[in-house]
């Protein structure tokens, strides 16, 4: 019921099929060992959301310490334009920087910017103030901007 919400949100922030079925994977036996232990959710999709996001971006943490590079998603012999490297540079990139922030910031930047989220939305879903939420999604994009500016050029 829950599949789609769960592996959109974890395919967004790892840009990879793969890996965010192991993310869907991880999440469900989560939720599944919580349920076991605690009371019913009071908002499955939320905690599901969240649960997507927090655990996809720890798979791109483990990734840059593995030091491993993912393999592309489509077959090698088809020719690259430059318009869609510059893209994927910049997907990477971007990925990179959020597995740097922390976990907070890193979360309500996925849920504002990646998954569509509303402040209001997001403060509501966290149980934080929206003025908060509005602090951290600044904060958040400065940093990024920050980091991803050799990448954006004139357009930072």
């Amino acid at each position: 019921m829950h599949y789609g919400l769960v592996f959109r949100a974890a395919y967004r922030i790892t840009g990879n099929a793969g890996e965010a079925e192991d993310v869907l994977q991880t999440v469900f036996l989560r939720l599944l060992r919580r349920n076991r232990n605690a009371d019913p959710l009071e908002n499955l999709e939320s905690y599901l959301r969240r649960a997507a996001i927090n655990t996809a971006l720890d798979v791109i943490r483990s990734r840059q310490a593995d030091q491993t590079v993912p393999l592309p998603e489509e077959p090698s012999g088809l020719a690259q334009t430059e318009p869609k490297q510059d893209v994927s540079d910049l997907r990477l990139a971007l990925t990179r920087a959020m597995a740097q922030l922390k976990p907070r910031p890193a979360e309500i930047f996925a849920l504002r910017f990646i998954e569509g989220l509303s402040n209001r939305e997001i403060a509501k879903t966290l149980g934080i103030s929206q003025v908060l939420v509005a602090v951290i999604v600044h904060r958040t994009r400065q940093q990024l901007r920050k980091e991803l500016r050799p990448y954006l050029g004139d357009r930072s």
